[in-house]
């Protein structure tokens, strides 16, 4: 997977990180040639010359080295960090396009994760990976290479050695798997304690409900803590063996070494196998090192791979609701449900029954009843944010999922029951979309305007240019309301959808704004969904929902007369003085 989604600049940069790795382990072990000459001046007793010029040779050898080490490193970052926006723009893509369904099958939590925690664990894996697939093989060969001819007890020596650390890896990764893919679940879960808490703060102050929610919490934390410490107990062998193999490996060489120095009575000889005790305990250090590099990444490697697989079922994973692939509708602004029927999922009955009706283009359609009577469930399906179970959906006089997710999309504006207000300038949240570059400041006005909002921005520090806090919570409910309102005004779609979008509104501002979007938008449908009978009476075509069925369809006259559900609406309304 990771091969699959690297660019060509990112394979460019990767053969010029091996060119930099490459010349680092040459002059690496170019080190111990130079150590060798100076052994040998040593024995030889010959000028200090030579000495002088094989350490500078060494410090050369070492600064280059690091030069390349820092260079390889700054490129494989590259390629890791890019990779990591390359997976989290993928995901986000993908999760784009879920129905609800598709997102409680992975828990928000759970996605919050996977694009943070997982990815950066794949980066770092990642960034260190690349070094170290390329730099491990290529010293350890090298390494072996020189001392390939020397005695047959020290290549035993460290054969022994490196047989033992790859042996505790083996074990060590084997035991540490499950581990880390209890981790990564608990971290969905600890997201999911925290963000409910943030979420429910003014419901949990209210029930003096602190102590419980901070039992749940500390409940979760407990348990990851936990496992973290498993794996730490499992990982804590390795990182001791690792450390104290090298010194083992260093004594076992000088200890045969000197075995073998005493067995041979000629001094010269003698003093051959001394330098070459010097030069094959260096070598014999870097093809150690070489496995120690692996087994660091080895040790990455469980959390990695638990993480990769995690983020690979996101993106593989195929939406319920398959996308259409048509572009063009026919008369634009229709909306027309036939027959349709739907159940939320698990759901013990149907939220809607058998429902139809039609709006032409440039008609108000309102949508009134009951509370749970499936108002909003005909919005979701018209976006096509659940598929009807039977019947059908048209919008332009073809069926929803006929069409591309971006050409419906583009077709309909849309504003919430709970008004969606993004951190940002008012003009970032009202002229908002993939069509911004094509309205200016004037289109951001007039939507104001309309959707009564303008007074209270002009009074603001900056006019358009003024901060809105996360939530909007520097705003009014009211005051949220109408910038969302204006938002999907500015759009200038073919059909905008009203989803009882004027309930924190009195009624002069809903009267105000009503007769603008009457006026100002003209060829506009729109799908009104309320609950105050003030709100709708005016529209072309009203339904009149119960229970998921329709139960009158008509103007207000019409439905006054001939619908008892709406007129027991409208009655109660009056009495109540809501109209």
């Amino acid at each position: 997977m990771i091969v699959k989604y690297l660019g060509k600049k990112e394979w460019a940069l990767f053969v010029l990180s091996v060119l930099f790795i490459f010349a680092q382990v040459y002059l690496d072990l170019k080190i111990p040639e130079y150590m060798s000459d100076i052994t040998l001046a040593l024995e030889n007793g010959e000028s200090s010359n030579v000495i002088v010029r094989s350490g500078v040779g060494m410090v050369v050898c070492a600064l280059l080295s690091l030069v390349a080490s820092l260079s390889a490193g700054y490129l494989t970052a590259r390629i890791s960090t890019t990779l990591s926006r390359r997976l989290r723009l993928m995901m986000l893509d993908q999760v784009n396009g879920f129905s609800p369904e598709d997102v409680d099958h992975f828990t928000v939590a759970s996605l919050i994760t996977r694009s943070t925690n997982d990815i950066t664990q794949i980066q770092q894996f990642v960034g260190r990976a690349l070094q170290v697939i390329v730099k491990s093989p290529i010293m350890a060969a090298w390494a072996i290479l020189k001392i390939s001819g020397s005695s047959w007890e020290w290549t035993a020596a460290t054969a022994v050695g490196v047989i033992i650390l790859f042996g505790v890896m083996l074990v060590v990764i084997r035991l540490s798997m499950r581990h880390f893919r209890k981790i990564q679940e608990l971290t969905d879960s600890v997201n999911r304690e925290t963000r409910n808490g943030i979420n429910g703060v003014r419901v949990v102050r209210a029930y003096n409900a602190e102590e419980f929610q901070a039992q749940r919490f500390d409940w979760t934390s407990e348990e990851l803590l936990r496992s973290n410490l498993s794996v730490l107990r499992i990982m804590f062998p390795m990182y001791t063996i690792s450390s104290a193999m090298t010194n083992f490996l260093t004594l076992a060489i000088y200890w045969i070494g000197a075995a073998l120095i005493s067995a041979t009575g000629d001094v010269d000889e003698q003093m051959v196998l001394f330098s070459d005790m010097i030069v094959f305990s260096s070598y014999a250090i870097q093809v150690l090192r070489a496995f120690m590099l692996v087994s660091e990444i080895l040790r990455m490697y469980p959390r990695a791979s638990v993480s990769l697989n995690r983020v690979k079922e996101v993106i593989d994973h195929q939406p319920r609701m398959r996308e259409g692939s048509e572009e063009e509708g026919g008369p634009a602004g229709t909306v027309e449900f036939r027959n349709v029927s739907f159940r939320y999922p698990g759901a013990g009955g149907d939220a809607l029954k058998d429902v139809s009706f039609k709006v032409g283009k440039g008609q108000t359609l309102a949508i009134i009843g009951p509370t749970g009577s499936g108002k909003t469930t005909l919005a979701k399906l018209m976006l096509r944010i659940y598929d009807a179970g039977s019947g059908e959906v048209l919008v332009d006089g073809k069926e929803v999922g006929r069409y591309r997710r971006e050409a419906l999309t583009s077709r309909i504006s849309y504003v919430p029951q709970r008004s969606i207000i993004f951190t940002g300038t008012v003009r970032d949240n009202v002229n908002y979309g993939d069509t911004s570059d094509l309205r200016d400041d004037g289109d951001v006005w007039r939507a104001l305007e309309v959707a009564q909002a303008a007074d209270f921005v002009r009074v603001m520090p900056d006019g358009l240019d003024s901060q809105i806090s996360q939530q909007g919570k520097n705003l009014s409910g009211g005051q949220r309301q109408r910038i969302s309102i204006a938002r999907g005004v500015c759009r200038r779609s073919e059909i905008l959808i009203l989803d009882d979008s004027f309930s924190a509104l009195d009624f002069k501002t809903d009267k105000r704004l009503r007769s603008a979007l009457k006026k100002e938008l003209k060829d506009t449908t729109v799908v009104m969904i309320a609950q105050r009978i003030g709100t709708i009476m005016d529209a072309d075509v009203i339904v009149v929902l119960d229970e998921g069925k329709v139960v009158g369809i008509g103007t207000h006259k019409e439905l006054m007369r001939d619908c008892a559900l709406y007129r027991d609406i409208a009655i109660s309304q009056m009495t109540e003085g809501t109209i």
